[in-house]
């Protein structure tokens, strides 16, 4: 696992892998195999994994571009819209509702 994410192989102890596979279990977007020490991914975990990467590859990433400052400007509408995010996002960052 750590190595999948460029982090040293003893990054993950057995601990923090027993404690993501509980969340992941607890927020059903896992089950566990029976009799097995393998888990597998729920309707619902997919739809949830297919959601982020189409919100990530058809808003946040071309948003992203269209108003990173080495670009030619954004149309002012859209410019607008992701400097809203953002100070929505540090607001709910800065009052602590929101985890880094």
């Amino acid at each position: 696992m750590a190595q999948l994410l460029g982090l040293a192989p003893g990054h993950f102890t057995q601990g923090k892998m027993t404690y993501d596979l509980r969340l992941l279990r607890l927020h059903g977007l896992i089950e566990r195999i029976p009799n097995s020490h393998r888990y597998e991914v729920t309707d619902f975990g997919f739809r949830v994994a297919l959601l982020i990467t189409r919100t990530y590859n058809r808003v946040l990433r071309p948003g992203h571009a269209a108003v990173h400052d080495t670009q030619p400007p954004a149309p002012i509408p859209l410019r607008k819209a992701f400097n809203k995010v953002d100070e929505v996002v540090t607001k709910l960052w800065k009052t602590g509702r929101l985890a880094a």
